[in-house]
């Protein structure tokens, strides 16, 4: 299953090291997941709006907010 992540996060896990690119997009400030969140959903699998709120540092609310728009986002593609 871990061949289904990109180099970079493959690398970082496999090597047990935190991911150093801050520019990425991929990348949060949470050691615990080796500062990656494609890596923490690989190993935590499906969270909550509270789970992902502590590893993104913002409330749930605004996890909320971002969630519904991103729904509201793939809506209007899937409809075209």
């Amino acid at each position: 299953m871990i061949d289904t992540l990109p180099g970079c996060s493959k690398e970082c896990l496999s090597e047990g090291k935190q991911c150093k690119k801050t520019s990425c997009r991929m990348w949060i400030d949470y050691e615990e997941d080796k500062n990656c969140s494609l890596i923490s959903v690989y190993l935590n699998g499906n969270m909550t709006l509270d789970e992902i709120s502590k590893r993104l540092k913002i409330s749930i609310v605004r996890v909320s907010q971002i969630e519904k728009a991103a729904l509201k986002k793939l809506s209007k593609r899937i409809k075209i």
